[in-house]
């Protein structure tokens, strides 16, 4: 189906309020229903799953060091309406539809921190055996950043972020306040995710792989997806007006399994990169183009001043010879409302070291190919599974060097949980140091490691000791089988207490 580009205004997502007070702590009620959204004016209304009902999901904007209770409730149908494989991990002898939410980015304490074996299904009726309770406790204690929410249950988690559930989380602090960066209305978050639609305007998601071998199970599990399509913030190649003043956005991947290459048409004239995952980077980095892979945030500045009367579009430099070259169209036909008096200061925060003196241990872990009992491809983690023993054991406290070595010829986007992560370093397959990314001067959750490729990322391990995971962010991969168990060591002064 072909849809006309740049007809649709870019939606301003809604901020999600408490309900009350729990524990002395703002507590908020977030509830997952299915609904029925436009993403497109010449498509019909659209069956996804929402977080509360809108889209795009609410967002949250709490305060650095002000905890917050959240209670997930799932009031989902007992039937989902993409195709479930049940012959991957997770999926063959539990409930059809289950979830449970991972807030992306944030250091929380094992209860709270979304584990994919803590899933529970409609009015928590059954649970999963990593579940501990219904109400998590986020202490909103790292830097001022922009995280994520989606669903991350095991064996399904393509399916529930595909079908809607993800959504931003702001930690505002004083010291971002201070700088004169754009604010208000000239800050504007972008969800980018692709999709792919049938005719009736309903989602599509691949039942089987193409060309599927006689013996496959169907529905089967594909090693990736990537739709024709592309969405901010739900809705389809959206247009935004704006003014010739700098605008800040703040920018989340959310697609399942694209890495986008983002870049402005006009001749790629250059724009800023301020932050990464976990906050703003010490001094801006201007650029012509960022390579940004799922679950990676960014947040950049771009001053349309003297483009009155332009269009520019954000663009994918990985398809700029396809339809999905293109994601949207920012137009310069606003009036200027006020003099622009935002600046890009030459310091924007510190960020600290840690010492190489420090490291513990240093792993070699591998990202390799493989495949299942089906002939499929599954990819692992040391040719390890997710159902083996913990083999990442960190001490609680303790600071570690992880060589990420891609033995594979795709991209796989690392996500460590609990931990913020430094890049020290990148390597050709030869051994030959390369050049780093720009977002690789940032603090990180999320790491792009690109085919034949081996990272350097270090990480102190706090401020909790418990289970954990790390997979790549690929979400195909992810559920089959690019997820390993990472267990946190406690000391014996220093155990773990839940809230």
């Amino acid at each position: 189906m072909e849809l006309k580009k740049f007809v649709d205004t870019l939606p301003i997502p809604s901020i999600i309020r408490p309900k009350g007070m729990y524990k002395g702590r703002p507590f908020y009620d977030v509830c997952m229903i299915e609904t029925l959204h436009k993403f497109h004016r010449d498509l019909p209304k659209t069956k996804v799953w929402d977080y509360n009902g809108l889209v795009p999901d609410p967002t949250f904007n709490v305060e650095k060091n002000q905890p917050i209770y959240v209670r997930w409730a799932n009031n989902l149908p007992e039937k989902h309406f993409l195709p479930v494989h049940k012959t991957i991990h997770g999926a063959s002898h539990n409930p059809e539809v289950r979830t449970v939410v991972h807030l992306h980015g944030s250091p929380s304490e094992p209860a709270s921190d979304g584990h994919p074996e803590a899933w529970f299904t409609r009015g928590f009726r059954q649970t999963g055996p990593h579940f501990m309770k219904e109400i998590y406790h986020y202490t909103n204690g790292e830097r001022a950043t922009a995280l994520w929410y989606h669903d991350h249950a095991l064996g399904v988690t393509r399916l529930n972020v595909y079908a809607g559930l993800a959504g931003l989380y702001f930690i505002r602090d004083e010291q971002e306040r201070s700088l004169s960066l754009p604010k208000g209305k000239y800050e504007v978050p972008l969800i980018i995710q692709d999709k792919t639609f049938n005719p009736d305007g309903s989602l599509f998601y691949p039942a089987q792989p193409d060309n599927p071998s006689p013996n496959l199970p169907y529905p089967s599990i594909v090693p990736s997806f990537l739709g024709d399509t592309i969405t901010v913030k739900g809705k389809v190649w959206p247009f935004l007006k704006v003014e010739p003043r700098k605008y800040r956005f703040r920018l989340l991947n959310a697609s399942n399994t694209r890495t986008y290459q983002f870049q402005l048409s006009n001749n790629l004239r250059p724009f800023a990169l301020i932050g990464t995952d976990g906050g703003l980077l010490s001094r801006p980095i201007k650029v012509k183009s960022l390579d940004v892979s799922p679950a990676e945030r960014i947040d950049i500045v771009i001053d349309f001043s003297g483009l009155e009367g332009q269009n520019v579009i954000l663009q994918d430099g990985f398809e700029s010879e396809n339809p999905t070259g293109e994601i949207m169209e920012f137009q310069v036909t606003r009036f200027l409302s006020c003099p622009d008096q935002s600046r890009l200061p030459s310091l924007l925060s510190h960020i600290d070291r840690i010492p190489l003196n420090k490291v513990k241990k240093i792993r070699r872990l591998t990202l390799n190919d493989s495949q299942d009992e089906f002939g499929r491809l599954m990819l692992l983690f040391d040719d390890k599974e997710w159902m083996d023993p913990a083999t990442e054991t960190p001490l609680l406290n303790s600071v570690e060097i992880w060589e990420l070595v891609n033995l594979t010829p795709g991209i796989h986007p690392i996500h460590v949980h609990l931990v913020n992560f430094r890049v020290l370093d990148r390597y050709d397959q030869n051994g030959n140091l390369i050049a780093p990314l720009p977002t690789d001067f940032g603090l990180k959750d999320t790491v792009l490691v690109g085919p034949g490729e081996t990272v350097r990322i270090i990480m102190k391990f706090q401020p909790f000791s418990g289970d954990y995971v790390w997979h790549c962010h690929r979400l195909e991969h992810e559920d089959h089988d690019m997820m390993r168990p990472l267990k946190i060591i406690p000391s014996n002064r220093n155990k773990f207490k839940s809230n």
